[in-house]
């Protein structure tokens, strides 16, 4: 099988491409490289260096794309404070950026498209877990572009019969997470922190809690997105351990001394409920954040 993945040398894209590799398939990675990284490319792969939102580039996009069975369309500026600062930027390469995925897969006649999404479309609920058909309510500029780069994959499968399945995912974490820089995570920048002998800064009181998930968790999870035959139709899949911690938690596994650095706007708490995946893709997570930073 040929198989194209876009954002390919980032840290959730790479894990894939990997995968498929490991699996014996023929894999093309498209990546601009804002945030992806050299190293993560698989030298087993073809690599392409393409700004996916760049209008200009549809054609080259395209003719990546000729004879691929599935794109992993994984490409993304991400987090949801940087957003908030550039949301213009944002829209661009979030937005921009998917609708001219979807259209080259249309033309290129791909079969079927997995979708990176985010659980920042459900915004702050006060109702736990968060299911799919909850209604969303996005709280930045990132999560309402990932919801709408949903309803693009939604509308393709509808009007073009393209096969698209978006996955939600929960606060992914693992190898290669970025650990500077305004992409990382908070994970990232604890261990980060926690290696340079600082402090583990915390915003507003650190009770906010978090689903986390890892990384090949995730990577199965698309895996089996690309191969099942029920789903294609436009699904949303949250894709989440169904479990939580606070953020004082984390840093309590971690260990080292906490810092408070004042509020920001963020969700209060996020807890997949996973029984859509574990239901049409046979998906069950199997790794705790807990005992992953124990065995690190």
């Amino acid at each position: 099988m040929k198989y194209l993945v876009t954002g390919g040398a980032g840290f959730i894209g790479s894990h894939i491409v990997d995968k498929l590799i490991e699996l014996g398939h023929e894999v093309t990675i498209v990546d601009d490289l804002s945030t992806g990284v050299k190293s993560n490319i698989n030298e087993q792969a073809t690599f392409i260096q393409l700004d996916i939102s760049d209008r200009a580039s549809r054609g080259d996009l395209c003719l990546a794309m000729e004879n691929v069975d599935t794109v992993f369309h994984c490409a993304a500026l991400a987090r949801v404070q940087p957003s908030i600062q550039s949301p213009q930027k944002y829209h661009k390469a979030n937005v921009d950026g998917t609708f001219n995925v979807l259209l080259s897969a249309r033309d290129s006649k791909v079969k079927r498209v997995v979708y990176s999404a985010s659980s920042s479309a459900y915004g702050d609920q006060k109702q736990m877990p968060l299911k799919e058909t909850m209604p969303t309510g996005p709280i930045s500029p990132y999560g309402l572009q990932k919801l709408i780069g949903e309803q693009y994959c939604f509308v393709f499968s509808k009007c073009y019969g393209l096969e698209t399945v978006s996955l939600r995912y929960f606060n992914v974490y693992g190898e290669r997470q970025l650990v500077d820089g305004a992409y990382c995570t908070v994970i990232g920048t604890f261990l980060k922190q926690k290696a340079d002998g600082g402090n583990l800064t915390i915003t507003n009181d650190g009770e906010q809690r978090r689903d986390f998930t890892y990384v090949q968790d995730v990577v199965d999870a698309n895996i089996k997105a690309s191969t099942s035959d029920r789903v294609g139709s436009g699904e949303v899949i949250n894709v989440g351990k169904g479990s939580n911690y606070s953020v004082n938690e984390v840093a309590e596994f971690i260990g080292g001394e906490t810092k408070l650095i004042g509020d920001r706007l963020e969700p209060r708490e996020t807890l997949a409920d996973n029984s859509v995946a574990r239901e049409l893709l046979d998906w069950n997570p199997r790794t705790d954040l807990k005992d992953w930073l124990s065995s690190d």
